[in-house]
């Protein structure tokens, strides 16, 4: 797939650990599996941008589309890692890049474009991107610059 952004330059990663239960029978981690990955990615990410401990039911974006890239297979033995990047905000969208990295290779396994739009926790309607999320991110970007 092809971008019109950069997709190498990221400041956010976390290790994932991979679980036996992971596995297919040719030591494959199931590409269902890697999207949960990209999940445990995002919810660090918040974590870390909005300073520490967030209370998920009070997260107030949710994911509406997703495109993943399964570029190689990810094994049982492979070390790895999620990458996490904000690519830019909608009105009421924010647009996010993630890959999975072998950490010892640095080889990019598989990639995830993703939108989340902001949803009011009340009336379930999307509403306009609250200034929070926006800050928060760029300062996470642009700090680790």
């Amino acid at each position: 797939m092809n971008y019109d952004f950069d997709t190498t330059t990221f400041h956010h990663s976390v290790n994932i650990q991979i679980r036996f239960a992971d596995l297919d029978a040719l030591n494959h981690v199931n590409n269902g599996f890697q999207c949960h990955y990209f999940d445990v990615g995002r919810v660090n990410y918040f974590s870390k941008a909005l300073n520490g401990k967030i209370d998920l039911s009070q997260i107030d974006l949710v994911l509406v589309h997703t495109e993943f890239d399964f570029l190689a297979p990810v094994e049982g033995c492979d070390e790895i890692a999620v990458q996490t990047k904000t690519i830019s905000f909608g009105e009421k969208s924010v647009k996010m890049f993630q890959r999975i990295i072998d950490v010892n290779s640095g080889k990019v396994k598989t990639t995830c474009y993703s939108v989340l739009s902001a949803m009011d926790i009340v009336t379930r309607k999307s509403k306009i991107m609250p200034e929070k999320y926006k800050e928060a991110f760029f300062d996470l970007e642009k700090n680790n610059d």
